[in-house]
């Protein structure tokens, strides 16, 4: 007699369920962690929430800031290189690959995410893709960027753009979902941004 069964109603083996027991477990655990990320983006110190995120896991390079209430999923698969910015109150996916190069400038209320549902599962499963946004990259306020997407060197991604596929290298996009409107001028990127505010 089948005594477990999935959300579905689907019978299960007692391995099956066993490992459905640990994943929920698993989530749990995670989900306890990302309360407590939240809780320290509260903190006004830079390099108090920096020596934080690293013991969870995520790769911050040398002279990187992140500032006050961004959220994360999963920091593990966070890697962010040196001197680069991450504005208030953005979220950062790290359930599959999110890397982001050198001297990238992403302003406030941006939100990168690396998983969706697939609508056309039986179960709503996630599927993944990673995410890369390439050095001297400028994603602008309110800019959503979704999974398996590329955002090449020096591109600019306007304000409140959602970027649905790859983004040239030096290209300007913009619009929902975003498309090419210009192309930067500079192409000899070697600026660096500078400190970050205090106590943000």
């Amino acid at each position: 007699m089948t005594v477990f069964f999935d959300h579905l109603g689907n019978p299960l083996s007692f391995k099956q369920a066993a490992e459905k027991l640990v994943k929920r477990i698993d989530a749990v655990l995670l989900d306890f962690e990302l309360m407590l990320l939240r809780w320290t983006g509260l903190i006004p110190f830079h390099s108090l929430r920096l020596f934080i995120y690293r013991l969870s896991g995520m790769k911050i390079g040398r002279g990187s800031r992140i500032h006050m209430w961004v959220n994360f999923f999963d920091p593990r698969g966070i890697n962010i290189g040196n001197d680069s910015i991450i504005g208030d109150h953005s979220f950062l996916d790290g359930r599959a690959s999110l890397e982001i190069g050198d001297h990238v400038d992403i302003a406030s209320q941006v939100l990168v995410y690396n998983s969706q549902h697939d609508i056309n599962s039986e179960d709503f499963e996630a599927v993944y893709g990673k995410v890369k946004i390439d050095d001297y990259a400028f994603i602008g306020p309110r800019v959503i960027i979704l999974p398996e997407v590329t955002v090449g060197r020096g591109a600019v991604v306007a304000a409140g753009a959602v970027v649905t596929k790859n983004v040239a290298p030096f290209s300007v996009v913009a619009g929902v979902p975003a498309a090419k409107i210009g192309e930067r001028k500079n192409k000899n990127l070697h600026y660096r941004l500078g400190r970050a505010r205090l106590f943000q």
